[in-house]
Protein backbone atom coordinates (compact mmCIF):
# COMPACT_ATOMS: atom_id res chain seq x y z
CA UNK A 1 0.00 0.00 0.00
CA UNK A 2 1.21 3.61 -1.13
CA UNK A 3 2.39 5.68 1.43
CA UNK A 4 1.60 8.91 -0.45
CA UNK A 5 -1.44 10.73 0.52
CA UNK A 6 -1.84 13.23 -2.08
CA UNK A 7 -0.62 12.22 -5.08
CA UNK A 8 -3.75 9.73 -6.65
CA UNK A 9 -0.78 6.93 -7.53
CA UNK A 10 -3.68 5.34 -9.33
CA UNK A 11 -3.99 8.00 -11.93
CA UNK A 12 -0.46 8.09 -12.10
CA UNK A 13 0.26 4.72 -12.95
CA UNK A 14 -2.57 4.67 -15.02
CA UNK A 15 -1.84 7.44 -17.56
CA UNK A 16 -0.46 5.88 -20.58
CA UNK A 17 3.03 6.45 -21.65
CA UNK A 18 3.81 7.57 -25.22
CA UNK A 19 7.26 6.80 -27.55
CA UNK A 20 6.37 9.65 -30.42
CA UNK A 21 8.08 11.47 -30.73
CA UNK A 22 9.57 11.49 -26.98
CA UNK A 23 8.61 9.24 -24.09
CA UNK A 24 6.44 11.29 -22.00
CA UNK A 25 3.11 10.26 -20.25
CA UNK A 26 0.16 13.04 -19.37
CA UNK A 27 -1.99 11.99 -16.65
CA UNK A 28 -5.71 13.96 -14.83
CA UNK A 29 -6.54 13.71 -11.26
CA UNK A 30 -3.54 13.06 -9.83
CA UNK A 31 -4.16 14.85 -7.01
CA UNK A 32 -6.57 13.56 -4.47
CA UNK A 33 -9.81 15.12 -4.75
CA UNK A 34 -9.72 15.72 -0.69
CA UNK A 35 -6.19 17.54 -0.36
CA UNK A 36 -7.13 20.35 -3.44
CA UNK A 37 -8.82 22.87 -1.36
CA UNK A 38 -5.83 22.63 1.18
CA UNK A 39 -3.45 23.11 -1.78
CA UNK A 40 -4.93 25.45 -2.87
CA UNK A 41 -5.17 27.37 -0.08
CA UNK A 42 -1.79 26.51 1.07
CA UNK A 43 0.03 27.52 -2.57
CA UNK A 44 3.43 29.76 -1.37
CA UNK A 45 2.07 33.72 -2.14
CA UNK A 46 4.73 34.48 -4.33
CA UNK A 47 5.13 37.78 -6.13
CA UNK A 48 8.63 37.42 -8.46
CA UNK A 49 7.39 35.33 -12.01
CA UNK A 50 9.29 32.67 -12.84
CA UNK A 51 10.54 29.72 -11.21
CA UNK A 52 11.96 29.68 -7.72
CA UNK A 53 13.39 26.63 -5.86
CA UNK A 54 11.70 25.58 -2.79
CA UNK A 55 14.86 26.51 -0.82
CA UNK A 56 13.16 30.56 -2.08
CA UNK A 57 9.64 29.58 -0.99
CA UNK A 58 8.20 29.71 2.02
CA UNK A 59 6.38 26.07 2.14
CA UNK A 60 3.57 24.60 4.37
CA UNK A 61 0.36 22.54 5.00
CA UNK A 62 -0.78 20.38 2.51
CA UNK A 63 1.30 22.15 -0.21
CA UNK A 64 4.52 21.08 1.77
CA UNK A 65 2.95 17.38 2.31
CA UNK A 66 2.62 17.46 -1.56
CA UNK A 67 6.54 18.55 -2.40
CA UNK A 68 7.59 16.07 -0.33
CA UNK A 69 5.84 13.88 -1.91
CA UNK A 70 6.91 14.21 -5.16
CA UNK A 71 10.46 14.50 -3.76
CA UNK A 72 9.96 11.10 -2.17
CA UNK A 73 11.80 8.04 -2.93
CA UNK A 74 8.86 5.95 -3.10
CA UNK A 75 7.77 8.88 -5.77
CA UNK A 76 10.58 8.35 -7.49
CA UNK A 77 10.62 4.78 -7.85
CA UNK A 78 7.09 4.42 -9.46
CA UNK A 79 8.14 7.13 -12.15
CA UNK A 80 10.83 5.02 -12.30
CA UNK A 81 8.71 1.88 -12.66
CA UNK A 82 6.54 3.74 -15.38
CA UNK A 83 9.99 4.26 -17.63
CA UNK A 84 12.23 1.72 -17.01
CA UNK A 85 14.46 3.15 -15.36
CA UNK A 86 16.25 4.24 -12.02
CA UNK A 87 15.13 7.25 -10.61
CA UNK A 88 15.89 7.11 -7.09
CA UNK A 89 19.36 7.31 -7.47
CA UNK A 90 18.98 10.86 -9.20
CA UNK A 91 18.73 13.99 -7.04
CA UNK A 92 15.75 15.67 -7.95
CA UNK A 93 15.44 19.53 -8.18
CA UNK A 94 11.47 21.43 -7.21
CA UNK A 95 10.67 24.82 -8.27
CA UNK A 96 7.35 26.80 -8.29
CA UNK A 97 5.83 29.03 -10.35
CA UNK A 98 3.11 31.45 -10.16
CA UNK A 99 3.62 34.27 -12.26
CA UNK A 100 4.06 33.58 -16.16
CA UNK A 101 5.60 36.40 -18.53
CA UNK A 102 5.06 36.80 -22.16
CA UNK A 103 8.81 35.57 -22.63
CA UNK A 104 8.26 32.18 -21.11
CA UNK A 105 7.57 29.16 -23.02
CA UNK A 106 10.12 28.76 -25.90
CA UNK A 107 10.86 25.62 -27.44
CA UNK A 108 13.78 24.16 -25.94
CA UNK A 109 14.83 20.24 -25.24
CA UNK A 110 15.74 20.89 -21.57
CA UNK A 111 19.61 20.61 -20.62
CA UNK A 112 21.46 17.31 -20.93
CA UNK A 113 22.39 17.43 -17.17
CA UNK A 114 18.27 16.18 -16.83
CA UNK A 115 17.30 12.96 -16.95
CA UNK A 116 13.63 13.38 -16.56
CA UNK A 117 10.77 16.75 -15.67
CA UNK A 118 7.95 16.42 -13.92
CA UNK A 119 5.47 19.32 -14.25
CA UNK A 120 2.23 19.38 -11.98
CA UNK A 121 -0.59 21.87 -12.57
CA UNK A 122 -2.28 23.68 -10.05
CA UNK A 123 -4.95 26.25 -12.12
CA UNK A 124 -8.50 26.33 -11.21
CA UNK A 125 -9.28 27.08 -15.37
CA UNK A 126 -8.05 27.93 -17.89
CA UNK A 127 -9.69 30.14 -20.87
CA UNK A 128 -6.70 30.69 -22.91
CA UNK A 129 -7.12 29.22 -26.34
CA UNK A 130 -3.65 28.01 -27.33
CA UNK A 131 -1.20 30.67 -24.92
CA UNK A 132 0.04 28.87 -21.72
CA UNK A 133 -0.83 25.33 -22.70
CA UNK A 134 2.72 22.93 -23.25
CA UNK A 135 2.73 21.16 -26.10
CA UNK A 136 4.85 17.95 -27.36
CA UNK A 137 6.62 19.33 -30.30
CA UNK A 138 7.98 17.62 -33.22
CA UNK A 139 10.98 20.16 -33.69
CA UNK A 140 12.89 23.52 -32.60
CA UNK A 141 11.31 25.80 -34.40
CA UNK A 142 7.35 25.06 -34.62
CA UNK A 143 4.37 25.21 -32.05
CA UNK A 144 2.09 23.26 -34.54
CA UNK A 145 1.60 20.44 -35.42
CA UNK A 146 1.95 19.17 -32.07
CA UNK A 147 1.41 15.42 -30.68
CA UNK A 148 0.11 16.33 -27.94
CA UNK A 149 -1.21 19.81 -26.09
CA UNK A 150 -1.12 19.82 -21.83
CA UNK A 151 -4.08 22.11 -20.24
CA UNK A 152 -2.53 23.53 -17.37
CA UNK A 153 -4.99 22.82 -14.76
CA UNK A 154 -5.60 21.83 -11.48
CA UNK A 155 -3.96 17.88 -10.88
CA UNK A 156 -2.93 17.39 -14.61
CA UNK A 157 0.53 15.57 -14.67
CA UNK A 158 3.17 15.94 -17.23
CA UNK A 159 6.70 14.07 -17.16
CA UNK A 160 9.23 12.90 -19.89
CA UNK A 161 12.41 11.76 -20.22
CA UNK A 162 15.30 14.19 -21.10
CA UNK A 163 16.28 13.37 -24.99
CA UNK A 164 17.72 14.72 -27.54
CA UNK A 165 14.17 15.07 -29.43
CA UNK A 166 12.35 16.45 -26.66
CA UNK A 167 10.89 19.49 -27.67
CA UNK A 168 8.41 21.48 -25.43
CA UNK A 169 6.98 24.91 -25.29
CA UNK A 170 3.87 26.94 -25.62
CA UNK A 171 2.70 29.77 -26.93
CA UNK A 172 3.21 33.34 -24.81
CA UNK A 173 1.38 33.85 -21.73
CA UNK A 174 1.11 36.46 -19.09
CA UNK A 175 0.00 36.09 -15.79
CA UNK A 176 -1.06 33.64 -13.22
CA UNK A 177 0.53 30.07 -14.26
CA UNK A 178 0.72 27.69 -11.29
CA UNK A 179 3.00 25.16 -11.56
CA UNK A 180 5.70 22.75 -9.74
CA UNK A 181 8.33 21.46 -11.86
CA UNK A 182 10.47 18.72 -10.69
CA UNK A 183 13.89 17.62 -12.32
CA UNK A 184 15.96 14.45 -11.72
CA UNK A 185 19.13 15.22 -12.40
CA UNK A 186 22.36 12.96 -13.21
CA UNK A 187 24.26 14.38 -9.84
CA UNK A 188 24.08 16.25 -7.29
CA UNK A 189 27.41 18.91 -8.47
CA UNK A 190 24.70 19.58 -11.21
CA UNK A 191 21.68 20.23 -8.54
CA UNK A 192 23.65 22.42 -6.54
CA UNK A 193 25.27 24.55 -10.06
CA UNK A 194 21.24 24.63 -11.34
CA UNK A 195 20.00 25.43 -8.00
CA UNK A 196 22.95 28.60 -7.71
CA UNK A 197 21.90 29.64 -11.50
CA UNK A 198 18.34 29.82 -10.80
CA UNK A 199 19.14 32.34 -7.16
CA UNK A 200 21.43 34.36 -9.55
CA UNK A 201 18.49 34.71 -12.14
CA UNK A 202 16.09 35.91 -9.36
CA UNK A 203 18.29 38.33 -7.93
CA UNK A 204 18.98 40.20 -11.34
CA UNK A 205 15.15 39.91 -12.13
CA UNK A 206 14.74 41.67 -8.61
CA UNK A 207 17.60 44.55 -9.95
CA UNK A 208 16.67 44.85 -13.54
CA UNK A 209 13.15 43.59 -13.71
CA UNK A 210 12.04 41.91 -16.72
Amino acid sequence: MSGLSILNVDAVRAAPVSRDPYTFFLGNGVLNEGAIAEIRQDFPAIAKPGYLTVDEVALKGRFKALIDELESDEFSRILGDKFGIDLVSCPRLTTIMKKSQPKYGSIHTDGPSKVMTLLVYMNDAWDAPAAGRLRVLYDGKNYEPFAVEVPPTMGTMFAFLRADNSWHGHEPFEGERRVVQVAWVKDAAELERKKKRNRTAQFLKGIFGR
